[in-house]
């Protein structure tokens, strides 16, 4: 039987916590051997979150007894908080348990920020890890040991498991469960929890959907919503100069200005990501370029050819 600790530290985030628990919960309902434990990081048996919901009949971790092969989920916590002295220095008796649970075997897995209290633990120096997007910067010069891989939804190393956010931690938890389960159970656990796009190691934190949107002009945000709401009919820079009301010449002027790539670059990145999408939700190769706004099965061979880094194994037989 393998135990899961989900360790509820001051202001959790709670979804960091109850995404997975579910999900592993959801394994045990199906028949896998778990035993899943909610852990004070702390003497006390109660702690708030940082929605101020309130967590009680925790197990303080000075008291669990753990074994090779279990693991501990580690969430994220208010960014503040992890920037305090004071709770640093509060929780070194913590820091050290966890090192300890780590030598004897047990594997970490840390949700969003939840990288910040492995790499207070020391157990990042000389490794690998991601987290949020927003505590890059911060991480490179709390963690300079550390080899921080900005564009991953988790990184894998030595049986500590990092990822980037809430819903990346549900993704790392499905992956584990595939490891230990196989990928047919696996499957059958993101059907019960309506998860039906799995994401792994490889894919970016961001979809390109959301990136190249960091900026206040609302007509090249229109623009890109006209692009991305239409990427299955034809359509050229005039159809999307005359929607957001001007100039084909000012629009590609703008759209290059605004967002650093052009709006030929910007639409080919799109095509891409919805046929990769496409393609492993298990769709024809027909019906992948179809919905992509390209003539043939050819065309989309090419587009994936020239972006062939980024495309997913399983998706390598097409081209």
């Amino acid at each position: 039987m393998k135990n899961i600790y989900f360790l509820i530290v001051p202001q959790t985030h709670p979804l960091d916590i109850i995404g997975p628990a579910q999900l592993f919960y959801e394994c045990k309902e199906n028949g896998a051997d778990l035993n899943l434990f909610f852990v004070s990081t702390t003497e006390s048996t109660e702690l708030d979150s940082s929605l101020g919901l309130g967590f009680s009949k925790l197990t303080p971790y000075q008291n669990l007894d753990l074994k090779e092969d279990d693991i501990i989920v580690v969430p994220g916590i208010e960014f503040d908080l992890l920037m305090d002295v004071d709770f640093r220095l509060e929780s070194q008796d913590f820091y050290s348990w966890m090192r300890t649970q780590y030598t004897n075997g047990v594997t970490m897995v840390s949700v969003c920020t939840g990288a910040f209290l492995l790499g207070e633990s020391g157990l990042l120096k000389g490794k690998m890890a991601t987290t949020h997007w927003k505590a890059f910067d911060v991480f490179e010069q709390k963690f300079p040991d550390t080899k921080l891989l900005k564009n991953k939804l988790f990184v894998e190393n030595e049986r500590i498991y990092t990822s980037a956010g809430m819903l990346s931690g549900i993704d790392l938890c499905l992956y584990l469960v595939e490891k230990e389960f196989g990928i047919k159970f696996a499957v059958e656990i993101a059907k019960e929890i309506v998860l039906y796009f799995r994401r792994g190691e490889t894919d970016p934190q961001l979809s390109i959907f959301l990136q190249y949107r960091n900026h206040l002009d609302d007509r090249i945000h229109n623009a890109q919503d006209f692009i991305g709401s239409n990427l299955a009919t034809p359509f050229n820079i005039e159809d999307i100069a005359d929607k957001v009301h001007m100039s084909a010449r000012n629009l590609t002027r703008l759209f290059k200005k605004t967002t650093g790539i052009t709006i030929g670059h910007y639409l080919s990145k799109l095509r891409v990501e919805q046929s990769i999408n496409l393609l492993a939700d298990g769709y024809t190769i027909d019906f992948a370029a179809q919905n992509c706004g390209l003539s043939s099965t050819n065309q989309l061979r090419t587009l994936l050819k020239k972006h062939k880094e980024i495309i997913p194994a399983d998706i390598e037989s097409y081209l």
